[in-house]
């Protein structure tokens, strides 16, 4: 971040220093005392550099380099979080308001030079004395107005990582921050684009502030490239991830409603040697046959949707459910040979009811908590209606959650909209009065494969 000495460069310092602290406080958590300690103490600590810069021959990229430092340690030391994400928070500030305000120094640098030029016919003009505080505090503008658009865009990357994707992430952005400044001092330095001697200093100028211009737009684009392209990463990972676990959990379902089938299947014949233990009157044998008999039953109670994957998902969800204390409600039908693989049902359902159950059981004791889902065949579609309590003093956000792994939030509502752009479907999500509501409608069509056929591909 950098700062000039004079009015122009306290003030212009303060505002930039009072948006970091509102872009930290986004995505860390900070008391309001040390928050007056961390602005404090970031003022002092620049202020001392600007002396020692003043005083000593000490090189100003030194300076430069332990401004940042000492800026980023101040972020580490009073904001509250994981070292790493106060680390990610930090780099990314620095870098953001760095290069915003390298590039709006050269923008209009470049436009004061050619308004003294072409305009006031000054034959080498330099931008300096108010010219250059008013530049000064327009770029500062324009870097804080930057900061705040780019911010909107990184909810995203601060959600559920480790802590090695927080340093992966932030030490290269560092390294951009470095070679701005580099640049930034050899400038201040005299090093600068040349025209060899064919043109006069005002070229050298135009052609200097032109390359920096260059710079910073090559170094935003590579370092947001780099940014959210290893969230994307990320990201598809981790869908990858519970994709495949998905597929472990929907078989190992359906495996259980196989086997509580058989035993439904069996029941004929235990009951004709239970009634023969009753006739004999083998009390210890009949109890003991009767405890091994209901230790190997599966309960099968509700819903029989037409699909044996989604019966045993929603029999255990509804166990679950049952056991928070929570309202169920649950009509599902599938239509035969409708054309959706019951894995991708069971995605969907199962998504859907987890991020209800989550919701519901954050709600404080006293509140209503309540599932109902719907879903069935309207004329030649697969429509899904669930509902949910939620609480109404939260707006939902979509992605967001507090789970203790957050992306698992937004991880799934993305695999349901996969599932349903797969389908050629539409989604509509609403939130309000303390309910959550969500509406799926999926096109039939022909079927496409069985649920053993999709399990037997995961293999």
């Amino acid at each position: 971040m950098v700062v000039k000495v004079g009015v122009w460069g306290f003030v212009c310092y303060s505002v930039c220093l009072w948006a970091a602290d509102q872009f930290c406080k986004k995505y860390l958590e900070i008391s309001p005392g040390r928050e007056g300690l961390f602005l404090l103490l970031t003022m002092i600590s620049s202020l001392a550099i600007n002396l020692a810069g003043s005083w000593s021959p000490i090189p100003s990229i030194f300076l430069i380099l332990l401004r940042h430092l000492l800026f980023m340690g101040w972020i580490i030391l009073l904001f509250q979080g994981s070292g790493e994400k106060k680390f990610l928070a930090a780099s990314l500030l620095v870098t953001i308001v760095t290069l915003a305000e390298n590039f709006f120094v050269s923008f209009f640098s470049c436009l004061a030079l050619l308004w003294m030029h072409t305009v006031n016919k000054i034959p080498e003009p330099f931008v300096n004395g108010w010219r250059a505080g008013l530049l000064e505090a327009v770029s500062v503008i324009m870097a804080i107005w930057t900061l705040h658009r780019v911010s909107e865009y990184l909810v995203c990357v601060f959600r559920g990582k480790s802590g090695k994707w927080y340093i992966l992430l932030a030490v290269p952005l560092l390294a951009v921050v470095a070679v701005n400044d580099a640049a930034s001092w050899g400038a201040s330095n005299g090093v600068m684009v040349r025209s060899g001697g064919n043109m006069d200093m005002y070229y050298d100028q135009i052609f200097s502030h032109c390359e920096f211009l260059l710079l910073t737009v090559l170094s935003a684009f590579a370092a947001g490239a780099y940014v959210f392209g290893m969230n994307r990463v990320w990201l598809e990972q981790e869908k990858s991830s519970r994709y495949h676990s998905q597929i472990a959990v929907y078989k190992m379902l359906e495996e259980q409603y196989r086997q509580s089938e058989r035993q439904r299947h069996d029941m004929k014949n235990h009951v004709i040697a239970l009634s023969g233990l009753l006739a004999g009157k083998e009390w210890e044998k009949m109890s003991a046959y009767l405890e091994n008999l209901a230790d190997g039953i599966l309960e099968t109670e509700g819903e029989v949707t037409g699909s044996r994957a989604v019966d045993a998902l929603l029999q255990r969800k509804q166990n679950q459910a049952e056991k928070e204390n929570i309202g169920w409600e649950c009509d599902v039908q599938v239509p035969g040979d409708c054309g959706i693989y019951e894995f991708d049902l069971c995605v969907l359902f199962g998504n859907i009811l987890d991020n209800a159950l989550e919701a519901c059981a954050k709600l404080p004791k006293g509140e209503r908590r309540f599932i109902e889902l719907e879903a069935g065949q309207v004329k030649k579609f697969f429509l899904l209606e669930g509902k949910n309590s939620m609480d109404r003093n939260k707006e939902y956000i979509a992605g967001a959650s507090d789970k203790e792994n957050p992306w698992e939030h937004g991880i799934g509502l993305l695999n349901i909209r996969d599932v349903v752009k797969q389908y050629n479907g539409v989604i509509d999500i609403e939130a309000e009065d303390g309910i959550f509501r969500i509406s799926i409608l999926l096109p039939l069509s022909k079927p496409h494969m069985t649920s053993e056929e999709l399990f037997e591909t995961g293999n």
